[in-house]
């Protein structure tokens, strides 16, 4: 029985967790990868592999321009390897194998390539990372509109930082800082991302116009991606039935509401990255593999194949963002480079760029041992 039991949680954990996470991940790694190798093709450059993952092999085809479509083992990330890389992570140039080149071939090597077509196709994956949520939340939203809760007040909660700047039950809010707001949605993101800030909020009571100033309460909240310091006002929403609304986009508002959405990711990305080095916000929330796959899990369960689809599309943002720090190994660390060699004429000596992508690989080694060791610490919490 026991046997059977171990059976039954570990298809469980396949069927619950890793299946939903393989499958976002593996849609925005071949989104990412895809951008560098459409872009390399255009500039005219061989590309030798396209891999899903790393590590061997599982299976793979050979298109009519000689690129090996790869499957591998180990489907936390993958790449493209053009002609004259020594390595999948474009670090060095294959001397030994340009050699053996005939003129041709050398001409559509990656190392061939002017400085600014080289960046352009590292740029590219970043870039086709933006591309693919902005498509994803822009379909979404013509495709199924949005649902839409007016931010009206429901009920105060006493002793809240809502009752201390003059909330009632019955305002609705019309515009924070002077940024409208359309839905109680648009309200939580307002409030959440400043706390302790004396906000003017716009309100209109029977009828009439008001503005208060509102200081929202840092609160600490648990979720599954860690501990979350958040504003909060301390207000319920509607429960009326008539404040529920569907709203539907044209093309074009779909498209800006796209932009809008993953400029949001972006906006509160980075804000909380300024938060962490000012000490305002915990590292609980820096997550690897093990909770991405259990908040994929969640996703899965609670909001099916469109919520995991959204998911995707903010972990694409995370992940164009990520590729464009300025650290050597990452696509903003090659972007470095070729900034520098374009303002000195000539590209920085190997030794010098060895040096940067050692220091490169340490840094991200680093990284993902310590993600790692959080999500660990974060489901023995759970348990």
């Amino acid at each position: 029985m026991d046997f059977v039991a171990t059976l039954w949680n570990a298809g469980a954990f396949l069927l619950g967790y890793l299946v939903p996470f393989l499958f976002v991940l593996t849609v925005v790694v071949f989104v990412h990868e895809l951008g560098h190798f459409l872009v390399g093709r255009w500039c005219g450059v061989d590309v030798k592999v396209f891999s899903i993952g790393f590590g061997r092999e599982l299976f793979g085809f050979n298109d009519r321009h000689g690129t090996r479509w790869r499957f591998a083992l180990i489907p936390l990330g993958g790449y493209v390897k053009f002609s004259g890389d020594t390595e999948a992570s474009s670090s060095g140039t294959d001397d030994a194998a340009l050699a053996t080149m005939t003129a041709r071939q050398r001409e559509r090597s990656f190392p061939a390539q002017s400085v600014g077509e080289r960046a352009a196709i590292v740029a590219a994956g970043p870039i086709a990372n933006f591309l693919l949520a902005i498509l994803i939340f822009a379909s979404t939203a013509y495709i199924f509109g949005k649902p839409v809760l007016a931010p009206r007040v429901d009920q105060v909660v006493a002793g809240s930082a809502a009752e201390r700047g003059g909330l009632l039950a019955g305002d609705l809010v019309l515009s924070i800082d002077g940024r409208p707001i359309a839905g109680f949605a648009d309200m939580q993101r307002a409030i959440s991302a400043r706390p302790n800030e004396t906000l003017s909020i716009v309100v209109d009571r029977a009828g009439s116009t008001l503005t208060l100033p509102v200081t929202p309460a840092l609160v600490e909240q648990s979720s599954p991606l860690g501990k979350q310091r958040i504003g909060v006002l301390g207000v319920q929403a509607s429960r009326q039935a008539s404040d529920w609304k569907t709203q539907h986009f044209g093309l074009l508002e779909s498209a800006k509401l796209g932009v809008s959405e993953t400029w949001y990711v972006v906006e509160r990305t980075y804000d909380y990255l300024a938060k962490l080095v000012t000490g305002r916000e915990s590292v609980d929330q820096l997550s690897g593999p093990i909770r991405i796959a259990q908040v994929s899990g969640l996703v899965a369960d609670s909001a099916g194949l469109l919520g995991l689809i959204n998911l995707a599309a903010i972990l694409s943002v995370s992940i164009g963002l990520m590729n464009l720090f300025p650290v050597p190994m990452l696509d903003g660390g090659h972007l470095l480079f070729y900034a520098v060699e374009a303002l000195r004429g000539r590209p920085l000596s190997e030794r010098a760029q060895e040096i940067g992508f050692r220091l490169g690989l340490g840094l991200v080694l680093m990284l993902m041992l310590f993600v790692t060791w959080n999500d660990i610490v974060h489901v023995r919490s759970l348990l």
